[in-house]
């Protein structure tokens, strides 16, 4: 315990920052966005299908753009693509303010999805794997806290204010919070290097002794290996915060009890986050890969079943358990097996991926509740596919393993 709170200690403005970067991204997070849902849907007199698909749309959008811009982490500076980033994404919780047009809506979700869980999260994960090397699963733990804080608080809170401010004008106060993060990000990263310097000090190697460019990594068979579990994860988690409105009305609870629960998940995967954290720096980020979503395949069956709001509880702590691995491993795998010279032209491919993932979730989610396939039925398909994404990546990674250098 002292040595974790001395690493903190002594590398608090970088953890700070981190940490700062991934709160942010969570006005732009399909479980702060669906909150809104029944308010979007009602203001535009949208179905839960066609809502599916104008998210799904912006979302893909924003994954596209993610693979073009998505290496200027590995060339600037944080502390200018941070807050570059922020100062849009508070312009995006404007434009959800001031939307009067269903038709732009795709637009305010692109913007919100991309500049939040798009650019803020990525920005943060690849600095933070590149700041640091030996403790990576630490600090990836570490800066989570501030996503997670945000995860177990916003929900609850803002579903409470609507009960007195109305829905947009809560965005705007999004917006004016992002605004005034932006001197806090400048200053603690006041003392940050370019990328290139940082890498010239800590590189660390991938297989084969050598830093893999994008290119590589995607002609090796590991790299797809991995993919089912980094995109199915953040698809049908995401699907069940999209809906999580009509989950509770199809299960005939109010929504403010459903959200009730939320921060048991929460508390979860703070918990997790340390657990996987600390194990990734002891065991390798490979080994427990596996692993992680082996919950979830738990989680989405009680939700299937759930005759009361307490089973949905359980549901949801299972999902914290995964989420604590979904929060540091895929970073550190793919630090540890293509290195970090390149790792965020590597990351916003995944990253691309993964948001691909959670557009198509709440849009094919949404599109089978619309020709009458309830969503709890749903949940079954869904933990089966989990299953498959944690077997599929077990002998790659054992075969990549051999070819790593020693001191992985």
């Amino acid at each position: 315990m002292k040595s974790y709170l001395t690493f903190v200690r002594e590398n608090a403005p970088f953890l700070g920052a981190g940490a700062l970067l991934m709160m942010l991204s969570s006005f732009g997070q399909t479980s702060f966005i669906s909150i809104f849902g029944g308010d979007i849907r009602t203001e535009f007199g949208l179905t839960n299908g066609e809502w599916g698909i104008i998210y799904m749309i912006g979302t893909t959008l924003s994954a596209a753009i993610m693979l073009a811009v998505g290496g200027v982490v590995d060339r600037f500076r944080v502390r200018v693509v941070g807050i570059v980033v922020v100062l849009l994404l508070a312009l995006a919780c404007l434009g959800m303010a001031f939307n009067v047009y269903a038709a732009a809506l795709p637009f305010v979700i692109l913007s919100l999805r991309f500049f939040g869980q798009g650019m803020s999260y990525h920005a943060s994960v690849v600095a933070l794997s590149r700041w640091f090397i030996a403790t990576r699963g630490r600090a990836l733990a570490t800066a989570s806290v501030g996503y997670m804080a945000a995860e177990a608080t916003l929900p609850l809170t803002f579903v409470w204010l609507k009960g007195y401010f109305a829905w947009k004008t809560l965005w705007i106060g999004c917006a004016i919070f992002a605004v005034m993060m932006t001197p806090v990000l400048y200053r603690l990263l006041r003392l940050e290097r370019t990328p290139q310097a940082v890498s010239a000090e800590n590189d660390a190697f991938g297989m084969d002794g050598r830093h893999w460019t994008r290119g590589d990594a995607l002609l090796h068979p590991l790299f797809w290996a991995l993919i089912p579990a980094i995109t199915l994860s953040p698809a049908f988690v995401t699907a069940f915060w999209f809906h999580q409105v009509h989950f509770a009305a199809l299960k005939g609870w109010e929504h403010l009890t459903l959200v009730a629960v939320f921060p048991v998940g929460t508390i979860t995967v703070v918990i997790f986050t340390f657990v996987y954290g600390n194990a990734i720096d002891k065991f390798g980020a490979g080994r427990l890969f596996p692993f992680f979503l082996l919950p979830l395949v738990i989680a989405f069956t009680l939700h299937w079943y759930a005759p009361s709001v307490a089973w949905s509880a359980a549901g949801v702590m299972f999902m914290g358990m995964a989420g604590g691995g979904m929060a540091t491993l895929p970073a550190a795998i793919w630090a540890t097996y293509y290195g970090t010279r390149n790792l965020g032209s590597i990351k916003s491919v995944v990253a691309a991926l993964m948001v691909l993932g959670s557009a198509i979730g709440p849009g094919l989610s949404g599109w089978l509740i619309d020709v009458g396939i309830d969503f709890d039925v749903q949940m079954l398909a869904y933990a089966a596919s989990f299953l498959f994404a944690s077997v599929v990546c077990v002998i790659p990674l054992r075969l990549a393993a051999a070819r790593l250098p020693a001191a992985a």
